[in-house]
């Protein structure tokens, strides 16, 4: 079993990395902010689960031990392939998706490329119970209650996807001013700086 892969990044595209470590390069799929952010040239490490299957052996990775157990969580429920439990992955954060699953609210996981209602009921269904919320980032806790949600919802707003809105929006307050963390305009200005002209949607 390949737990965990350390490199150099040969290749990059919107859904997998080539990562050389010992003169040999493992092609990986990973979640679309991974694929994004990996440079190429740079060392990346990843924790990774090796999927077989009768004609292939294929590999996936994920930036901490977090998003892999929740990758092996998905792949239990029914209906839910490799394929579909790393697009949960490219579009909803580990917080994100036990939120969902705590409130049983399926409508996060339908906003999934291939995932259907039916689905998406079954994933709020049988990870009842298994997944729970993390407590909140000292980080996010320095902006006043709902300027990094309104901050993230309006990121979503204009194409991101929820886990990289999230992401960047709590971020981007920890960097913040106190004045910045007070106002969801400025937030959001000093976020987008952040992220960027090459920062991507998806």
């Amino acid at each position: 079993m390949i737990s965990s892969l350390r490199g150099t990044v040969l290749h990059t595209d919107s859904a997998h990395v080539i990562i050389e470590t010992g003169g040999v390069g493992f092609a990986v799929f990973v979640p679309a902010d991974v694929a994004h952010t990996a440079v190429l040239g740079e060392p990346l490490q990843l924790h990774t689960s090796l999927i077989v299957r009768d004609d292939a052996l294929t590999l996936y990775g994920f930036s901490d031990r977090d998003e892999l157990e929740i990758f092996g969580q998905l792949l239990s429920v029914t209906g839910v392939g490799p394929k579909s439990a790393l697009g949960v992955l490219s579009h909803l954060t580990v917080d994100q998706i036990a939120e969902a699953v705590t409130a049983e609210d399926d409508a996060p996981f339908r906003r999934v490329s291939g995932i259907g209602p039916k689905t998406a009921k079954l994933i709020v269904v049988q990870l009842a119970g298994k997944v729970q919320p993390r407590v909140a980032s000292s980080a996010a806790g320095t902006a006043p209650s709902g300027t990094v949600e309104q901050v993230a919802a309006a990121l979503v707003g204009l194409g991101w996807s929820e886990k990289v809105a999230a992401e960047s929006a709590t971020q981007s307050a920890a960097d913040a001013t106190d004045a910045e963390r007070e106002s969801v305009p400025a937030l959001l200005r000093r976020t987008l700086a952040a992220m960027g002209p090459g920062a991507t949607r998806g």
